[in-house]
């Protein structure tokens, strides 16, 4: 009899380990041949707004969110619109060390690019048909280094210090060259803010922020057109 129990003891034994031996086989080919995949979320890719200009495009004087472009950002932003402004102002940018560093801002994909130079070179009386070659070497550079980039020049005018002759000339140099090269044009980029002084800094030349917001509608007057939805 105790021979019996003692086998059944034993027996019972094997049983357990056999079938705890099976449970955990059962449960690491389950892990095998079901594994856990990670949840991949991809992020949607932004077409890109690029500001290529001066103080005026970097917000001299003021908070970088107090700036057009970054007014830019919120207009599009609040309309659905999936854009990614970049501002690449830089103070004291003329058109020629603009032209230097044009390169350097052309290593991402730019959906619309948008030129605003040439002011401190009318300030400052640079051969206006330096400031002109300049700008048409900018223009095809940007051309050349993807031809499906909108363009859009912003139109600059200067206080008549250089005389009438140059000042004149040199307004004319944008709508010239927009039309050349058959890219969108903002007429005067200051327009309803220079000479205010309620809406400009005290140096009279760089907006407030209040003098942004109406320079932002000067350009989204224009680029409205060249974003889309989707």
């Amino acid at each position: 009899m105790r021979n019996l129990s003692r086998h059944i003891a034993i027996l019972s034994l094997m049983l357990l380990f056999s079938c705890g031996n099976n449970s955990e086989k059962k449960s690491e080919e389950t892990t095998t041949q079901n594994p856990t995949t990670p949840v991949e979320t991809q992020q949607e890719e932004k077409n890109v707004i690029l500001f290529f200009g001066n103080s005026l495009t970097a917000g001299m004087g003021l908070e970088p969110s107090e700036a057009f472009p970054a007014l830019m950002q919120n207009r599009l932003d609040s309309l659905g619109y999936n854009y990614e402004v970049v501002n690449a102002g830089l103070s004291g940018e003329t058109t020629a060390s603009g032209k230097n560093r044009i390169d350097w801002v052309l290593n991402q994909k730019v959906d619309v690019f948008v030129l605003e130079l040439g002011a401190n070179d009318g300030l400052r009386g640079i051969p206006l048909a330096e400031t002109r070659q300049n700008l048409q070497e900018i223009i095809d550079i940007v051309k050349k280094e993807n031809p499906d980039t909108k363009i859009v020049l912003a139109g600059m005018q200067i206080p008549p210090n250089m005389g009438q002759e140059y000042t004149s000339e040199f307004r004319s140099i944008f709508p010239e060259l927009a039309e050349k090269n058959d890219i969108e044009l903002i007429p005067f980029l200051l327009e309803g803010v220079a000479g205010n002084e309620d809406l400009n800094q005290q140096d009279g030349i760089h907006p407030t922020a209040e003098g942004y917001k109406i320079v932002r509608e000067n350009v989204w007057s224009v680029l409205k057109n060249l974003v889309e939805k989707e």
